[in-house]
């Protein structure tokens, strides 16, 4: 289990972003991290992976436990040694290297040769384009590729979660369900959890098995994705449904007050 409570991160000691989130990632789970942009999503997940630092930012307040240990003060490599892998937006491989090589790096904080051979092989299995273009530069791949590429990079880990940050964005409809698609696999068959950040919230809601919604970086609703996709607010402002505010009244529209 993944656990945040009650979370406040600050940049650069002055500007507050998370202001006491707090959620859950059951081990084997597919949880979605909905919200606008700047909502503070991407940044919830650098704070579980460690990564805060590299961008002036830190967890000033609450906790981060993993399987009841906290992790909020460790390294990013220690947390990866714990079981926890960050996707970054954007995809972020080594575009110098091969898919091959890029492969391969993610898996340098094990020893164990037959382990890394099976998920070396697993990688392939999951995304056949990647065997085709093993010997290619990753920077040559299309977008869609090089996003396969970085999930299978994560695999090479052996984590028990994945952080995937918006892994639909600039990609063709087709090849994001397809993408999705093979989430939903590998956490089937490799038992991963998932904290899935995606603007695409009807897609990402079809996979979950729980959703939660951020604004200004506190939870407003969370619940089952069936109770999401009926909540009025969700399907206005995030699935393209519910009521028939014209667009032009959206920018004076006040959240309900249950949300507050």
């Amino acid at each position: 289990m993944l656990v945040l409570k009650n979370v406040e991160v600050v940049y650069d000691d002055v500007i507050l972003v998370l202001k006491g989130l707090s959620l859950e990632v059951p081990n084997g789970k597919i949880v979605a991290l909905l919200g606008s942009n700047g909502a503070g999503k991407s940044t919830t997940l650098k704070a579980i992976s460690g990564l805060l630092h590299a961008e002036e930012g830190e967890v000033t307040d609450g906790s981060i436990e993993l399987d009841g240990q906290r992790i909020d003060a460790l390294p990013p490599e220690q947390i990866v040694k714990r079981g926890v892998f960050q996707v970054m937006e954007g995809r972020r491989v080594f575009e110098d290297l091969t898919v091959e090589e890029n492969i391969v790096m993610g898996g340098y904080t094990r020893n164990d040769r037959a382990g890394l051979k099976r998920d070396h092989d697993l990688c392939f299995d999951y995304f056949p384009p990647l065997k085709r273009h093993r010997n290619k530069l990753a920077g040559y791949l299309s977008g869609g590729e090089q996003q396969m590429l970085a999930i299978s990079r994560a695999l090479m880990a052996r984590p028990k979660f994945i952080l995937l940050d918006e892994p639909s964005l600039g990609l063709a409809p087709l090849l994001v369900r397809e993408i999705f698609s093979i989430i939903q696999r590998v956490n089937r068959e490799e038992k991963t959890a998932f904290l899935l950040v995606e603007q695409n919230a009807n897609l990402a809601l079809q996979i979950a098995d729980y959703g939660y919604i951020m604004e200004s970086g506190r939870i407003v609703l969370d619940g089952e994705p069936e109770k999401l996709r009926a909540n009025e607010d969700v399907k206005e402002f995030y699935l393209g449904g519910g009521s028939t505010t014209r667009y032009r009244n959206l920018k004076f529209y006040k959240r309900r007050k249950r949300w507050l």
